[in-house]
């Protein structure tokens, strides 16, 4: 006890300096992370170009499609062959690195790097309708982990690194800095710790940076401009928001149904079933390729009739959910953008047979991006800010806002699980629960939510898990060194020690006693 005391001490001298020391590390996280992001942005964009051209050739000239097929398979077995390599590198990434920073599995980083590169450039070059954020998260992730194996001190430091790294390759891949930051502490970290937020934030700009050096300050989906929506007309938000969460719903289940699909088939030769499909799709309706950042750009002109953004809405929800269900590595992330985008630009050009002003379509188009998104991820901050920072405009954030909300309403209605925390049950369940050997020691950061077992109880009356040692609470911007009288306020950090090697246990326990559990 007298040992635990003194690690106590060290901790608590050091709390003062922790959060520098991050700012310091989260800088360099965010370069390597952020040119690591920015690389494979590059080659995923140049990728899915020549897909496109490559498809257009065999328009051009039929004879050769018979040739493309045995190239398809080909690849397709090379791309089931890394998979195998390394299955933490399969699908989104996103849900993995929410299994390494909350349930302590294991990542190879370097083994990421490889698989996600060259698998996910592989899979440009075919078209597949798969996103380049999720990958991107990963990646960062993997560069996060990269620069802790140097630097880190505690394994608590190394999930912040990580955590920096994952909104570094957010924010590099949409060029979006503040969404980066919401979506590691929303989404991947789950709270919203003083220390996380600093060494994220630090991440996040420099890989914004490092983005708008090679991309240009362009946001991302800056096609149109957006005008501001006349508040008579912010009845409208209601349909809107309400087909968004219909349609996140609806994205879900085709998701998760293709991928018990894709139980029946060999998994050596799922990808080739991704791929051939693939080739109807580039050969007669090629804005279904890749991310879908141009089927955006078509929703929000409003230049097309109805019947084809219908046509395109179906190909582009089955299209990826087969492309991702097949479980080659790739994102839904902007997939997803991208149906809600046709789903809020139909119905908003079916209102102009009404009366419905054309030149606000862009609008509801944004609108029901932030909403599909918050009910597919329920992560609705992430997504209001996101839409904004994408489009690189404000004028729009109180009708995205209300839409992301509504359609975050209507996925809760109909009782849908988060997509990614769904994905990454079924990794466990498929891979098993390695966790990740200790190396550094046991310390332990969780929040105290309002409502939770332990607030308005004193230190003494809590009934801490075994081995479990309180050494610090972090109220606000003070460090306080507990005593037993020591009363728990919704708000509070708690900073505990914990035996070597039982990390993962010591967390899970002290969450069910500092956060407010789910009622199933």
């Amino acid at each position: 006890m007298e040992s635990e005391r003194s690690s106590a001490s060290v901790l608590l001298n050091g709390l003062s300096k922790l959060k520098w020391n991050l700012l310091v590390k989260g800088l360099l996280v965010g370069a390597v992370s952020g040119i690591l992001a920015v690389l494979y942005r590059i080659a995923i964009e140049y990728g899915t170009k020549t897909s496109l051209g490559i498809y257009a050739y065999l328009r051009a000239h039929p004879t050769y499609i018979a040739l493309w097929i045995f190239v398809v398979l080909a690849g397709g077995l090379f791309v089931a062959w890394l998979v195998a390599l390394e299955p933490m590198a399969s699908g989104s990434g996103i849900p993995q690195v929410e299994g390494v920073v909350l349930f302590g599995l294991k990542m190879k980083w370097h083994m990421i790097l490889v698989v996600r590169f060259l698998g996910g450039i592989l899979c440009s070059f075919f078209g597949l309708s798969l996103g380049r954020e999720g990958p991107s998260v990963q990646i960062g992730a993997a560069g996060g982990q990269a620069v802790s194996r140097l630097l880190a001190e505690h394994d608590a430091e190394e999930n912040y690194l990580i955590t920096s790294g994952a909104a570094a390759g957010l924010s590099a891949a949409f060029s979006a800095p503040l969404s980066g930051v919401m979506f590691a502490l929303e989404e991947i970290h789950r709270s919203f710790s003083p220390l996380i937020l600093v060494s994220a934030f630090a991440a996040s700009i420099v890989a914004d940076f490092i983005s708008k050096y090679f991309f240009g300050l362009r946001p991302v989906l800056h096609f149109y401009p957006i005008p501001q929506l006349p508040v008579s007309y912010y009845w409208y938000l209601l349909p809107v928001g309400i087909i968004a969460g219909l349609v996140g719903a609806l994205m879900n289940a085709t998701l998760l149904s293709f991928q018990q699909f894709y139980k029946g088939i060999p998994r050596r030769i799922r990808p080739c079933v991704a791929m051939l499909i693939a080739l109807p799709c580039g050969l007669f309706l090629p804005l279904a390729l890749g991310g879908g950042s141009d089927l955006i750009a078509l929703a929000e002109g409003a230049k097309s009739g109805v019947v084809v953004l219908i046509i395109y809405l179906v190909v582009k929800l089955l299209f990826t959910s087969v492309s991702f269900g097949s479980g080659v590595p790739g994102g839904i992330f902007m997939p997803i953008l991208t149906v809600g985008a046709l789903s809020g630009s139909i119905l908003s050009l079916t209102a102009t047979r009404f009366g419905f002003p054309i030149e606000y379509v862009p609008v509801f188009a944004i609108c029901a991006m932030a909403g599909t998104l918050a009910s597919s991820v329920k992560a609705p901050i992430t997504a209001i800010l996101l839409t904004a920072e994408m489009s690189g405009s404000l004028v729009h954030t109180l009708p995205v806002a209300a839409c992301a909300f509504i359609g975050l309403l209507v996925s809760d209605i109909l009782k849908i699980d988060p997509i990614y925390e769904t994905l990454l049950q079924r990794f466990i369940d498929r891979n098993g629960t390695t966790m990740t050997a200790n190396r550094r020691g046991g310390i332990v950061e969780v929040p105290v939510e309002f409502g939770c077992e332990v607030v308005g109880k004193a230190i003494r009356d809590v009934q801490w898990p075994q081995g479990i040692l309180i050494v610090a609470i972090r109220r606000g911007a003070k460090e306080l060194v507990p005593q037993g009288s020591t009363v728990i306020v919704p708000g509070d950090y708690l900073i505990a020690l914990c035996p070597q090697g039982r990390e993962h246990e010591a967390k899970e326990a002290m969450r069910k006693l500092c956060l407010v559990q789910k009622e199933n």
